[in-house]
């Protein structure tokens, strides 16, 4: 790209959430992204050492950009909708070579008298234009599909912010008993998230009504969705019905006030792929612990910023290495995260052990078609750390930081392995 073409873009971007896209020569879209800054997120890309905290493919796909443009919006929530019916217009190619459509992401609002919304991946939806998906070994007829969305985290989140605003059924059943009595509510229900379709406290027409609402904001079209509620506020007031006006009212209020702190968490987590919030590395240690190859189990431990960030921690229990197998232990249990393509990649991958232990981390990585540093601790027989192996330049970048990763993994791998020692016989 034309660096002094991009400055002069740069200087416009706001630091405010939105949509970016990278354009070719011929002003062909090659990539979409989104932001909750505008501004900063752009500007990742262009950072010296883009080749070791970004993939080779989105490396090429800054030497071939030529400019860029962006939308902004109100919100990072609308910025993730916005994302996702983009991509699905446009399909620019580097989005689509990432992964598999099949891995992506979609909300699928089901054909029935309650609807369920449903977070699905491409996997699990078939039949002729996408009109079946299979959930849990249930199929059920499909009504509207949203997607692809590439960040499977912020989904989530998005989902949770959602369905406070517009509570949905998801996998509870209508009441079909003629006394309400009779009909006992589902979790969901009881904490508001559910309207009431398990209890019959609402009816099919009230309920397609929030659905309707649900699927404007899928669609982008929040402006619609504002206007219809304000309109059905107004006609609930004119009808005395006031219980129902000031829960419209709350709606409106909660959709021109998104709290969406979670996903722009969840965004800085992905800024880019091996940063923290603030451009300092992301570091993932892994460990394995087990009594005489029984109790499996294996760990990830994650550094931001060179502090611990326990929420983002993760358990592996080993399914299918050997009992002892302390190598084939971290094989599977690194070949499982690196599925994951919707958590953010580290910059650099720390593991317990040798070279045995080296090699086979740095084998998953490369079979990943990923280009990640890997380094492990090597101990004495006090499980002392007395040096580190691999490489180097990350060896005297962050070697306080390898160290505290290291013992951070193995107590957590061993308190880990306690509890499940409790429960085998």
């Amino acid at each position: 790209m034309d660096l002094s073409d991009f400055e002069k873009k740069r200087r416009q971007l706001p630091d405010a959430p939105g949509v970016y896209f990278f354009l070719g020569s011929k002003r062909e879209i090659l990539y979409i992204g989104k932001a909750s800054s505008l501004r900063d997120r752009v500007r990742s890309y262009f950072l010296s050492d883009l080749a070791e905290a970004r993939s080779p493919l989105v490396v090429q796909m800054v030497e071939k950009a030529r400019s860029i443009d962006w939308r902004e919006t109100d919100s990072v929530l609308e910025a993730l909708i916005l994302e996702a019916s983009l991509i699905k217009t446009h399909k620019p190619r580097h989005n689509t070579l990432e992964k598999d459509d099949k891995s992506f992401n979609y909300v699928v609002i089901t054909d029935e008298n309650f609807p369920r919304v449903l977070v699905v991946r491409g996997k699990e939806i078939s039949g002729d234009d996408d009109k079946i998906v299979t959930v849990r070994g249930k199929s059920y007829a499909v009504k509207k599909v949203f997607g692809p969305f590439p960040h499977g985290a912020q989904l989530k989140d998005a989902i949770k912010i959602i369905r406070k605003i517009f509570p949905f059924r998801d996998r509870c059943e209508p009441c079909a008993q003629k006394s309400l009595k009779k009909c006992r509510p589902c979790f969901s229900c009881q904490i508001g998230l559910c309207p009431g379709v398990c209890t019959g406290e609402i009816s099919a027409v009230e309920y397609q009504r929030s659905v309707r609402h649900i699927t404007l904001l899928f669609g982008g079209y929040k402006k619609q969705l504002l206007r219809a509620l304000e309109g059905d506020m107004k006609r609930a007031a004119k009808n005395e019905n006031f219980e129902e006006a000031t829960r419209l009212r709350g709606r409106l209020f909660a959709l021109q006030h998104i709290r969406d702190v979670s996903l722009i968490k969840n965004d800085y987590l992905n800024f880019p792929k091996g940063y923290g919030a603030t451009g300092l590395a992301r570091i993932e240690a892994y460990d394995t612990a087990h009594w005489q190859g029984s109790a499996a189990v294996g760990v990830m431990v994650v550094l931001e910023n060179g502090e611990p960030e326990p929420s983002e921690y993760r358990t592996f229990n080993i399914k299918s290495a050997k009992a002892g197998d302390d190598t084939g232990a971290l094989n599977e249990i690194l070949s499982r995260r690196l599925a994951h393509e919707e958590w953010p990649l580290p910059r650099l991958i720390v593991v317990d052990g040798g070279k045995a232990q080296l090699s086979a981390a740095e084998k998953v990585v490369h079979s990943a078609g990923l280009h990640l540093p890997v380094v492990s601790v090597v101990k004495d027989e006090h499980h002392r750390a007395r040096g580190i192996l691999g490489d180097t330049n990350s060896v005297k970048k962050y070697e306080k930081e390898i160290l505290l990763s290291n013992s951070e993994a193995h107590r957590f791998s061993i308190s880990k392995h306690r509890s499940k020692r409790m429960f085998v016989v």
